[in-house]
């Protein structure tokens, strides 16, 4: 072989200087300073944004949820005695994601979107981030569609819409998270994805609900996020953004969802116990000042979006945990005033054996008739004030016996009211068959019938109504057409009905 000549050799080396690239592989790490209770601070990640993901040693991830002078205050979603000071941690430029699409619907996930039943890993590649900015004005149209929850006295008196936030609230053991998931089951063949946040709440509780719908056939159109009582505060802060990033994928493909975050409550705790850690300074009932954009910035994030929009939905059902019916304290408030409508359930009412214990005085939906049927708007128009005015005659008649016939009458009707609103759990009531009950019920056709055998006779009603010719055309009518029929016409079913009793 010739050897290369020191012209040759010059004019190689030039060429391969002039087609070297330098390229710098920079990552910026920190280091961890402090770490206690689902807190880490770390020093020298100078350019971490707020909200991005930071990977720590033993696979453990965490969020920048402070951004201070001298560190970073990160929350952990993992167990922190596995992080000690000195670790290294890097930055990954990416704000926290979880995935999102199809492949969710029937599964139980962590709030990081890890599977959590044993049907192994979610197959989808689309994620989005948990911090969004919710849907402006322009992009959102009036609530106007009915979400049926298939609970009597909510369909006639305090009406949910499709794009609505209605807040469940009352004492432990009243009876919130069924009045939830009995809505979820009612979702059946209604075209509309559920899903059922569980922020705190014992593992056998939500076990208990996951077998529920299960039972029900619910799990083919739910999700469930489970934040168990056992996890870190991080990842019950987590959970309900993981869930409503869920819910929005489906919205922006023209979907309607339903979603329930069981409680928010629990929730503000968890990030009043972050916030605290983290130094923030403790305000009113030691909750810290942004307590309430923790939950505006969630719940706003339901809406109704425009047609151009493709026209999908989030409805919310926040629910909140009183003590001893204190609805004036700092986290109902603040819910109370971010939502459009709440129910409120009584512990009174409850033990009296009125369940579900809705309180029709103090529960309202700010949306409506707008997203009532017009058949059950207008048989139950006049409900709330019947029963306002029998709880006011039913104390005042307590001092005295001695009625005129009137009165009587007045107290009777609400007897039979409030009886006719009372519902077993996991039975749906159609809104069609609720309209022509409230109809029978507002026209004296119950009147003559004992207190004790009201359900009964109701019972009797709707099989009268799956069975007789009148009765099924009555039924039809009204869910095509969204109208009560003529009063001639239901009278003539309801003395019939009678006649067979």
């Amino acid at each position: 072989m010739k050897p290369l000549k020191i012209e040759e050799i010059s004019a190689l080396i030039k060429e391969q200087i002039k087609r070297y690239e330098k390229v710098i592989d920079t990552t910026s790490v920190g280091t961890v300073i402090k770490v206690y209770d689902g807190i880490a601070l770390v020093h020298g990640l100078d350019d971490a944004m707020s909200g991005e993901l930071l990977e720590f040693p033993n696979d453990i991830f965490g969020m920048a949820l402070n951004l201070e002078k001298d560190y970073v205050g990160a929350i952990l979603f993992g167990q922190s005695s596995l992080i000690k000071e000195g670790d290294t941690v890097k930055a990954t430029h990416r704000i926290l994601e979880v995935p999102v699409g199809d492949a969710l619907i029937g599964r139980v996930v962590n709030p990081l979107g890890l599977p959590l039943d044993e049907k192994g890993p979610i197959k989808t590649n689309i994620y989005r981030p948990v911090e969004k900015k919710a849907s402006g004005v322009i992009d959102r149209q009036s609530v106007k569609q009915p979400l049926k929850t298939g609970i009597k006295i909510i369909d006639a008196m305090v009406p949910i819409g499709r794009g609505q936030r209605e807040l469940i609230i009352g004492d432990r053991q009243t009876g919130k998270t069924s009045i939830a998931i009995d809505t979820i089951l009612n979702q059946k063949d209604q075209n509309v994805i559920c899903i059922y946040v569980a922020i705190g709440q014992k593992e056998s509780t939500t076990s208990s609900v996951i077998e529920t719908l299960k039972a029900n056939d619910a799990m083919k159109y739910s999700i469930v996020v489970s934040a168990s009582a056992s996890l870190p505060a991080p990842l019950l802060y987590l959970a309900p953004y993981a869930g409503v990033t869920m819910a929005e994928e489906f919205m922006y493909k023209g979907q309607d969802v339903l979603i329930v975050y069981d409680d928010l409550s629990k929730h503000a705790v968890a990030y009043r116990e972050l916030s605290l850690l983290l130094k923030r300074p403790p305000g009113r009932e030691a909750f810290p000042g942004d307590v309430f954009y923790l939950h505006s910035r969630l719940l706003e994030r339901a809406a109704k979006l425009s047609d151009e929009l493709g026209g999908g939905s989030i409805t919310a059902l926040p629910i909140i945990e009183t003590q001893a019916g204190d609805i004036s304290a700092y986290i109902p408030t603040n819910v109370i005033s971010i939502t459009d409508g709440q129910i409120f359930l009584q512990t009174e009412m409850f033990y009296s054996g009125i369940r579900p214990a809705v309180n029709a005085g103090l529960s309202v939906s700010r949306v409506g008739g707008s997203a009532q049927t017009k058949a059950v708007k207008k048989v139950s128009g006049t409900l709330r004030l019947d029963l306002a005015s029998y709880r006011e005659l039913e104390a005042f008649t307590q001092f005295g016996s001695d009625l005129d016939e009137a009165t009587k009458i007045k107290l009777e009707r609400g007897k039979r009211t409030v009886e006719i609103l009372k519902q077993d759990l996991h039975v749906a009531v159609t809104s069609e068959k609720l309209a022509l009950i409230i109809y029978a019920l507002t026209h004296g056709y119950l009147d003559d019938v004992e207190i004790d055998d009201i359900l009964k006779v109701e019972k009797a009603f709707y099989q009268f109504l799956d069975r007789d010719q009148d009765g099924v055309a009555l039924v039809k009518y009204i869910k095509d057409t969204n109208l009560l029929p003529d009063s001639d016409q239901i009278d003539q079913t309801l003395t019939k009905f009678k006649q067979e009793l």
